[in-house]
């Protein structure tokens, strides 16, 4: 057969099967050999994406170090372990604030919750 036979019996073939109601079914090799190629250079691009940004991002200098807010955030957790030390005492258990700060109040304590008989 010659090319343009072929094309008409094809032609003609496509005019019967939509005559019928048939539709024509591709190869599904075709269509997993397309998705597989699709993944492939998506995670290229996702790659090669992730890639830019870290050449392009800019290195970080923090103001306030890590280190430095642990210090912080030390002093200020006793800072207030003190405060309310010397309320609890002070204000709350009607005596001197400041004798919350004693050995002397502390051993007392002690004392009292250990009390030996």
């Amino acid at each position: 057969m010659s090319t343009n036979q072929s094309e008409k019996q094809s032609r003609k073939t496509l005019k019967e099967e939509k005559s019928a109601g048939k539709k024509r079914k591709k190869p599904v090799a075709s269509k997993k050999t397309v998705s597989e190629t699709d993944k492939q250079t998506r995670k290229q691009q996702k790659v090669k994406q992730k890639e830019e940004k870290r050449k392009n991002k800019k290195p970080r200098r923090r103001i306030f170090p890590i280190w430095l807010r642990i210090i912080v955030v030390l002093i200020i957790a006793a800072a207030t372990l003190v405060v309310g030390l010397m309320i609890g005492y002070g204000i709350i258990g009607d005596g001197v604030p400041t004798d919350a700060l004693k050995k002397e109040t502390w051993q007392h304590i002690i004392d009292i919750v250990t009390k030996v008989e």
